[in-house]
């Protein structure tokens, strides 16, 4: 290998993506010894326990080593990356297998414009029209349980090292192109990419494509006849769609181990009560259908949940004692004159609970716009971890699984939690008959440290008053 000076080899630390963080888990790589960068440019995406986020390097140069392969998690402050920076040309190494390389078939767009830097395995390098031929992973198919399946999602996949002295050319194989998201689910369902049939425009695999890979026709045959060896050959067994493993160990990392962590010191921490109330939210489901019509929330998502949050706005606005956390250190209650309402939000990576800075200014449209940047940006995986600090009261819908609602754990140095159940067609007592309604359980936790069972009662009262006449919306707001 080439040795470099000291002064020409620039190392890039993990950096603090959050406030206070300690660790990050490095998901991809997007750059390999060798690969020029520019500042600005991103190399890595990184899962810390707040989220998902894309580093880019801050100088120019070529990459020189990768202190760490995909999956380690690194502390902060640990180099993870080092760059020449003495403007130097790309190692010979990498020249010298150039010619080695059957696929420039496969990439056509020499020019910069065709490409893809977000594809891992494109790399960036301005000066090359053809990626360095790297070995394709050699690893056999591992089995992985279907609830992984449907369940996991996001970056990932085995690193891959840049050869330094070039096998066989037919053992040379070019890395197949997809997202990092579908890298990190192959990786989970233990599908070898190289095996993988793309469907998916300029050969791209798609998510599909790894699902159909791990299709009923994969499932290893040769352990089929492995079940009772007394037992006559039979036909293939159709009731059964279990994988063959009797358990799949799912590593507990990034925002899943921030999750437990922090449930667990919530439910320790604060004494935790919780009241329930049932209410007939026929009105607001009718006043949710004349919303979708009105012109000023036109492209908007207007939805019930909507109507829940501005009722839980105006219950707060009505009784500001329940919107406060609780100062362990100088033993004080600090009640907040702002409301940065949590969502909380199941993603492939876990629960998060992203929060609606200064939702009590907001009107009903602005938190509608709110609410679906919030939505969407969650499922996308790009909530940072600003949007996930600061929530002072948190809603958590389990309505849109079918329950009729739970117990919610607070989000710690938080003082409320408000979980809505599903809202169901049930007989209720209206005008002194009993006549099919829109119903719905509400459930709010509350820390009792802070707040007693009369304003807990209040709160829960008001927001339940609101969505049985939501015109209250426009008589307490």
């Amino acid at each position: 290998m080439t040795t470099m000076t000291e002064a020409s080899v620039r190392e890039f630390k993990m950096p603090d993506v959050g406030e206070g963080l300690t660790e990050a888990e490095i998901l991809k790589w997007f750059v390999q010894p060798g690969d020029k960068v520019t500042d600005g440019q991103v190399v890595c995406e990184v899962e810390t326990a707040k989220a998902a986020v894309e580093l880019p390097i801050p100088y120019d140069g070529v990459v020189r080593d990768l202190h760490f392969p995909e999956g380690t998690t690194v502390d902060v402050g640990t180099s993870i990356i080092a760059v020449d920076v003495s403007g130097g040309a790309a190692p010979a190494e990498p020249r010298a297998e150039a010619p080695q390389a059957p696929q420039t078939t496969e990439e056509p767009k020499a020019e910069g414009s065709g490409r893809q830097p977000v594809l891992v395995g494109y790399g960036v390098a301005a000066s090359s029209t053809r990626r360095r031929p790297r070995k394709g992973p050699e690893v056999p198919v591992q089995q992985a349980s279907t609830a992984v399946q449907t369940e996991l999602n996001g970056h990932g996949g085995a690193p891959s090292t840049a050869a330094t002295t070039a096998p066989a050319a037919s053992a040379v194989k070019e890395r197949p192109l997809a997202k990092p998201p579908v890298r990190k689910l192959a990786k989970d369902l233990g599908v070898d990419l190289t095996t993988v049939v793309p469907t998916g425009p300029d050969g791209i695999i798609t998510r599909e494509d790894v699902h159909a890979a791990v299709a009923p026709p994969q499932a290893p045959r040769p352990e089929a006849p492995a079940v009772p060896a007394t037992a006559a050959p039979a036909p293939a067994p159709a009731a059964v769609s279990y994988d063959t493993a009797r358990e799949t160990r799912i590593p507990v990392k990034g925002v899943r181990k921030a999750t437990a962590a922090a449930m667990v010191g919530s439910a320790f921490t604060a004494p935790h009560v919780t009241e329930f109330v049932t209410v007939d939210v026929t009105r607001t489901m009718k006043l949710v259908e004349e919303l979708k019509e009105d012109k000023e929330f036109a492209g908007l998502r207007v939805n019930p949940l909507l109507l829940i949050a501005k009722a839980l706005l105006v219950a707060i606005r009505r009784n500001p004692d329940v919107n406060a956390s609780w100062d362990e250190a100088a033993q004080e209650i600090v009640v907040k004159h702002y409301v940065n309402l949590g969502i909380a939000a199941a993603t492939p990576r876990g629960l998060i609970v992203p929060n609606i800075k200064d939702a009590h200014a907001k009107t009903l449209p602005q938190l509608a716009e709110s609410l679906g940047g919030l939505v969407s940006t969650a499922r996308d995986g790009k909530t940072s971890p600003a949007d996930m600090q600061n929530g002072t009261v948190t809603i958590t819908n389990v309505g849109v699984f079918g329950v009729d609602t739970g117990t919610p754990i607070l989000n710690p140095g938080e003082s409320a939690i408000l979980a809505v159940g599903a809202i169901k067609l049930q007989p209720w007592v209206h005008k002194g008959k009993v006549k099919p309604r829109q119903v719905t359980t509400l459930a709010l936790s509350f820390d009792h440290r802070l707040v007693d069972g009369e304003l807990g009662s209040k709160v829960l009262a008001d927001v339940a008053a609101i969505l049985e006449q939501p015109k209250r919306l426009i008589t307490w707001a």
